[in-house]
């Protein structure tokens, strides 16, 4: 499975309609299920970024296109990293000749 960390900022109109974002990461929980994925966390941040998603999916395709969606809805602007977690690491430093 594939880790995304998604770094995100509300739109205008997610402001606005604050009062609806739980219920839009309920929804985002259940489109990452639904394609055979997980949120395995969701922050509130300061600073920068307005929130912090860390997320698994099966593929990067897959990834790509949830995130497309969710961003599509207009509430959020997102910047994800596919990122490698610590055995993941050790494997591609491993192999390094």
């Amino acid at each position: 499975m594939a880790t995304f960390l998604a770094l995100i900022n509300y739109t205008d109109q997610g402001i606005r309609n604050m009062r609806e974002s739980p219920g839009r990461l309920d929804a985002v929980k259940k489109a990452f299920q639904a394609a055979g994925g997980e949120v395995k966390a969701f922050y509130l941040a300061m600073g920068r970024y307005d929130a912090v998603c860390i997320a698994e999916a099966p593929d990067d395709e897959t990834a790509a296109r949830l995130v497309l969606q969710i961003a599509g809805a207009g509430a959020v602007r997102t910047e994800t990293l596919r990122v490698f977690g610590e055995a993941e690491y050790r494997k591609i430093i491993g192999a390094l000749k």
